[in-house]
């Protein structure tokens, strides 16, 4: 009986060993190997939050344009995502004096060559500047990571790689040749899969991710497979245990 309750032990620990070619990240990189970074640009979506800070060579007639935020309190990004321009369900924010302005899909660098044209033409401002950013970008990572939950950002540009880095990493029962990821952009929900065991998808739409993503890591077969196994062995060698005991106890 012992020597049966051994071998079953010893086949689950078999079974359960995974490989490096099923562990180790990218493993087609080669040392030296160089290839140009394509940085891409926000684009504003619809629930995004922006702050939008205007500047001109006459401070003072850039300031009906921006927030008025009282520096008595204590300033913190919250304060700034309460006062911040929300994109409405149109793709639109209400800016002072400009009125309303169509900003969805449009990119950062856009929306603040917009605004600035808007400005200069309107006679409110001249050579103005613009600044335009995404303060309520987040993302969500699950599954089997070792810190899943929901992470903000305000990076322009955050790889797949710095997302997962916020969640922990994988654990060692993720499944890393098939990490899902759900986008929502303008309305259309895309699902995409990413094997971190290769470099391919260095250059593709999923290397960085965007505001509102969802990176889901499922679990290998093994972690699936002793999710029940292991609760109804523990169980089982339980109840073996106390029967050797009381064999033992009775033949004595």
């Amino acid at each position: 009986m012992i020597k049966k309750i051994f071998l079953l032990l010893l086949s689950l620990t078999i079974f359960s060993c995974a490989s490096k070619k099923d562990i180790l990240y990218y493993q087609d990189l080669k040392d030296g190997s160089q290839e140009y970074i394509n940085y891409l640009s926000t684009s504003i979506q619809i629930n995004d939050i922006l702050f939008i800070k205007v500047t001109a060579l006459v401070p003072e007639s850039a300031e009906p344009f921006n927030l008025q935020i009282n520096t008595n309190t204590n300033l913190n990004l919250e304060t700034y995502r309460i006062q911040g321009y929300l994109v409405s369900q149109e793709g639109t924010i209400v800016f002072p004096i400009l009125g309303t302005i169509n900003l969805s899909g449009k990119t950062t660098i856009e929306a603040q060559t917009l605004i600035s044209k808007l400005l200069s033409d309107g006679g409110y401002i001249k050579e103005p500047k613009v600044s335009v950013r995404v303060i309520n970008s987040k993302i969500t990572v699950l599954g089997e990571v070792k810190m899943a939950g929901t992470y903000s950002y305000l990076e322009q540009n955050l790889s797949l790689n710095q997302a997962i880095g916020l969640a922990g990493d994988l654990t060692i029962n993720g499944v890393r040749k098939d990490v899902m990821i759900i986008r929502e952009v303008n309305g259309v929900r895309t699902f995409a899969h990413v094997d971190l065991t290769s470099s391919d998808w260095f250059s593709s739409p999923y290397y960085y991710v965007k505001q509102n993503d969802v990176i889901i890591i499922n679990p290998n077969s093994p972690k699936i497979t002793t999710a029940g196994y292991l609760n109804s062995l523990g169980t089982t060698l339980g109840i073996i245990s106390f029967g050797i005991t009381m064999y033992l106890l009775l033949k004595k």
